[in-house]
């Protein structure tokens, strides 16, 4: 229920800035898709990016209209900041589209300049050609992170909910580390991070846990398995806390015993990388900097063949799949970092061969002169006894 976690001056404020973006890009509407573009302009956690789903958003004061399937329509209405919520479907089948036929005609979009969000998860291929097809000409544009950059930098309210989401995500990890033993199965292991997770306040994350051990150490993005740990086996683990949906992600290396010389060496790598990407990290840095600067680390020690995942990215809210945001500290960005960004670190090393990596996973807030590492769980390679 997000529309109540903030003032209403804040949200007057975001529709204010999200108009005025919508106006200088030339747009007299922009139909907003994306589910935390909605989160962010009228309050809503409904689960109704499962289908085609739309907010009308006009350059100039107007309505707030919500289009969405009828079975979310009370929750929109009790929930969210619409003006007005307008459901389709029902008991049977219907389509979406023609339905919203009827928007586009009562708003004369048509004969208007319309832009439209197309996020890569909550638009089906199908529905984007109907929507083409309908405004005709009207269609001039496809601006999907319009409003995604409004709110990368964070206000002070969204801070402090992702300070709570790092606060219950080092509690998640202390239980992680706590269920490390032989044989203890990876599922296990993950049952206790989310009962932490979501006994601490947290809802269910927009990206499920990542947990590999022993001779799965090799995939990037391995979900946990029934494989039981044995004593020698590293791991690698990264997950999220969403406490009011606000993310806050970490990821750590650990070890069921002496872990060996190799596994100190690919951890130290990564652990070098991290914080030569941390120390580049400030206001008006571009986030080509910190990613050249892990890069460097990971390229001299010989592993620059092991990289296989971005630097870092921007992150805030966020709903399945999905908790990042557009800016990315990868090779060819052009974004720049700015006070009030939260971004993850995470240069990763993985030899598939060796069938081993490592990654260290922190958010930090950028600031004026660095950033601030929101975690206050140890970034050291984590030997279980």
């Amino acid at each position: 229920m997000s529309r109540h976690d903030f003032p209403a001056e804040e949200f007057a404020a975001r529709h204010t800035r999200a108009r005025e973006a919508v106006g200088a890009a030339g747009l007299d509407w922009l139909l907003v898709l994306h589910p935390m573009s909605l989160h962010w302009l009228i309050g809503t956690e409904a689960k109704s990016y499962q289908t085609f789903q739309c907010l009308l958003l006009s350059a100039k004061p107007d309505l707030l209209v919500m289009f969405t399937r009828l079975s979310d329509r009370c929750e929109l209405v009790e929930d969210s900041l619409a003006d007005e919520v307008i459901g389709w479907g029902g008991p049977e089948p219907a389509d979406p589209l023609e339905a919203f036929r009827a928007l586009v005609d009562r708003f004369g979009l048509r004969r208007a300049r319309v832009g439209l969000e197309t996020p890569p998860y909550y638009l089906h291929p199908h529905h984007h050609a109907r929507l083409k097809e309908l405004l005709g000409a009207a269609l001039v544009a496809e601006p999907s992170n319009l409003i995604h950059e409004l709110k990368q930098v964070k206000s002070s309210r969204e801070i402090a909910l992702i300070r709570e989401s790092a606060r219950i995500a080092d509690a998640a990890m202390t239980a992680c580390i706590g269920a490390v033993a032989p044989g203890r199965s990876e599922l296990e292991i993950a049952a206790a991070v989310y009962q932490t997770l979501l006994a601490s306040g947290s809802s269910l994350p927009a990206s499920a846990i990542n947990l590999v051990t022993g001779e799965r150490c090799g995939f990037a993005h391995g979900a946990p398995t029934l494989r039981r740990l044995q004593p020698g086996d590293p791991g690698n683990v990264e997950f999220g806390a969403a406490y009011k949906r606000y993310t806050k992600t970490i990821g750590r290396q650990f070890n069921l015993g002496p872990p060996s010389q190799r596994v100190r060496d690919l951890y130290a790598v990564a652990r070098a990388a991290f914080d030569a990407c941390l120390a580049e990290i400030r206001d008006g840095v571009p986030a080509l900097v910190p990613h050249e600067a892990a890069k460097r680390v990971i390229a001299e020690a010989g592993m620059d063949g092991y990289r296989l995942h971005t630097t870092g990215y921007s992150i805030g809210a966020g709903v399945p799949p999905s908790w990042g945001e557009p800016l990315n500290m990868f090779g060819g960005s052009k974004d720049v970092l700015r006070a009030g960004m939260v971004v993850s670190i995470e240069p990763p090393v993985f030899s598939a061969e060796e069938r081993l990596g490592a990654r260290i996973i922190d958010n930090v807030l950028v600031t004026e002169s660095g950033a601030e590492l929101l975690s206050t769980y140890p970034l050291d390679l984590l030997v279980v006894d």
